[in-house]
């Protein structure tokens, strides 16, 4: 697939991944740095019901939620 057909169908929502080569994809890596942060029961207790509900551990549901909200805030946004 030439790159005007690898954009027309990205465009329109169609998978590309098919030409694509993954196999040797990685993840850049992001520095991270640990932080405490103390919550009240009750938000402890429903970041647990709502990430066993989705699945996922209560550090990701923080970690999304975060990162949802600082993407709200951003200028380009």
């Amino acid at each position: 697939m030439n790159s005007s057909e690898f954009d027309r169908r990205f465009d329109a929502g169609q998978s590309v991944l098919e030409a694509l080569d993954l196999n040797g994809a990685r993840r850049a890596p992001v520095k991270q740095k640990r932080v405490n942060v103390d919550f009240p029961l009750w938000m402890v207790e429903q970041l647990d019901c709502e990430a066993s509900r989705l699945g996922v551990t209560r550090q990701s549901i923080i970690k999304v939620w975060l990162a949802e909200r600082l993407e709200q805030g951003r200028p380009d946004a």
